[in-house]
């Protein structure tokens, strides 16, 4: 399969499926949405797909040439907490910008754009909306990659989103439909949020010294709330950032016992965090079903390029396992940490790819430098703001 992964949601007018894939099959045949851009799209496929199938180049003529690391790159896709008001208004001059947003408008049933771009806050900051402006505001920054550096996104050979950002990733590799996904974001963050009000509950994070033993420390939590009539309490690691970096999420009397122990346990550093609830613990499992049912009615195909999961930090293999792993997502902890590791494994010597996080905030950015110091060096950020618009340009 070749690494070309251009944008596959937008030359369809932001609601067509697999742009990417379905120009390679047809060869030449015009793109939905039609257009010199998608002709010249469709003729970009030809070159880097071939008419070859897997593995056919091999038997017939011996080994596929291979690239350069540097001459691929890897898109890091953000996650919930990442939103501001003001982000988006940098990205409104680049084609089909405005038609996501339109489109989005539809979907969700409220002026997504406008709550993006004037807020309030504290509306924006609500799951059922930060995770589908995130979302959105993504996928419209790889559209300004698009534009500003074609190449960068045409020879992309791997991404990875955190949490809600899984599922930006995922239709940028052209697995699942703009609209379809949005759709699905919609459940899910919905689900998440009714969820988070069910129970009073966060997510802290955690700096700690080497000493610092997690699980220990969420157990005596957990039997601090039993000491409390809570039962069943839930305090467990729910994202794995970087070395000694974590985030634990369960019951609110968890996490206030965390804090007041926290020279105990070891942790230099704790903070909550402006989050409703306990997210990626089992204190989801009320989202879980939705989300289920409506990826079922969602068709999901095999990404072009890696793309890799949340859950186990391994590559999606097939349309099944992704629609099961995004709903175990919700119950699961975040492996970053582990998914940084899997991205930029690479013998002694090599070169490591550029890397380009697309969408409002630089938080992945310096959670990569914590992990490999040696990619991040190759690290770059694509601005949503009007501001970031000027400072990089």
């Amino acid at each position: 399969m070749g690494s070309r992964a251009a944008t596959t949601w937008r030359l369809a007018g932001c609601s067509g499926r697999g742009v990417l894939r379905d120009a390679a099959r047809r060869r030449g045949s015009s793109l939905r949405g039609g257009g010199e851009r998608a002709a010249s799209l469709s003729e970009l496929l030809q070159s880097s797909v071939g008419d070859e199938e897997p593995g056919e180049g091999e038997a017939a003529g011996g080994r596929r040439e291979q690239r350069s690391p540097r001459e691929g790159t890897v898109l890091l896709f953000p996650g919930q907490g990442s939103q501001f008001v003001g982000m988006g208004r940098g990205l409104l001059r680049y084609p089909g910008v405005r038609d996501m947003y339109r489109l989005a408008e539809k979907v969700l049933g409220y002026d997504l754009l406008s709550l993006c771009l004037e807020g309030p806050r504290a509306e924006l900051d609500r799951t059922r909306h930060c995770q589908p402006a995130v979302f959105v505001a993504s996928l419209a920054a790889v559209e300004k990659l698009n534009h500003l550096q074609p190449k960068v996104v045409e020879s992309c050979v791997a991404a990875a989103g955190y949490s809600v950002g899984e599922f930006a990733a995922l239709v940028f590799a052209g697995a699942m439909d703009f609209a379809e996904a949005l759709c699905a974001v919609k459940v899910r963050a919905e689900a998440m949020q009714a969820a988070a009000e069910a129970v009073p509950s966060g997510m802290l994070s955690v700096i700690g010294r080497r000493e610092a033993n997690y699980k220990y420390a969420c157990l005596e939590a957990r039997r601090h709330c039993e000491s409390l009539g809570i039962d069943s309490p839930v305090c467990e690691v729910s994202n794995y950032l970087f070395p000694d970096s974590r985030v634990i999420a369960g019951h609110i009397q968890a996490l206030e016992f965390l804090q007041e122990n926290a020279s105990k346990f070891y942790f230099t550093r704790t903070k909550m965090l402006p989050v409703s609830g306990a997210f990626h613990t089992r204190l989801m499992e009320p989202a879980v079903e939705p989300l289920a049912e409506v990826l079922k009615s969602i068709e999901i195909q095999k990404p072009l390029i890696c793309v890799y999961s949340n859950v186990d930090s391994k590559k999606y293999m097939h349309s099944k396992h992704i629609q099961k792993l995004l709903v175990k997502q919700l119950v699961s902890p975040v492996l970053w940490e582990q998914t940084m590791h899997s991205i930029y494994q690479r013998k002694q010597g090599m070169e490591f790819p550029y890397t380009y996080e697309v969408g409002p905030g630089k938080q992945l950015g310096a959670v990569l430098r914590k992990c490999n110091l040696k990619a991040w060096r190759q690290y770059s950020h694509v601005g949503v703001t009007e501001e970031e618009e000027a400072a990089e340009t």
